[in-house]
């Protein structure tokens, strides 16, 4: 009975491993998008940058006007850029923190399997075991 204790309780082990590494699967994948919608921003930013023109054909106030838009999206590119680096090092760390839950995951499933194998193994034993000793009675039965 005691393995079956520990079968029982790796069993719920395993189960609590792998809700962590969905979990943590959720959240990569979440972080995902948001490194998506950073670069599509910083794409759109470039091409708004691009598509403002030349300023020095303008007229003087037009532009400086042109001059400042231009240097604000440019700010707010290298904001997005530095943002998105540090976002996409929260997603190696959290990367990091999926293959570890992982590997433990899938370490307690081999220990769970190992148990399992053995428990199957005395189970088989004993049922051999007792065929055997059932078949030797009626063997003395015979002979007697």
């Amino acid at each position: 009975m005691k393995r079956k204790d520990q079968i029982k309780s790796l069993d719920t082990l395993v189960d609590l491993r792998s809700i962590e590494v969905d979990k943590l699967q959720t959240e990569l994948a979440r972080q995902e998008a948001t490194r998506a919608r950073y670069q599509a921003n910083l794409a759109r930013l470039t091409s708004l940058a691009e598509g403002s023109g030349a300023s020095g054909r303008l007229a003087p106030a037009l532009a400086l006007n042109c001059g400042h838009y231009k240097q604000a999206v440019f700010a707010l590119a290298d904001n997005h850029r530095t943002d998105l680096q540090l976002h996409e090092a929260n997603m190696a760390v959290s990367q990091r923190n999926l293959s570890t839950a992982w590997a433990r995951r899938e370490l307690l499933g081999k220990v769970l399997e190992q148990q399992q194998d053995a428990l199957a193994r005395e189970q088989d034993r004993a049922a051999r075991k007792r065929e055997d000793e059932i078949a030797t009675q009626s063997w003395l039965a015979g002979r007697a």
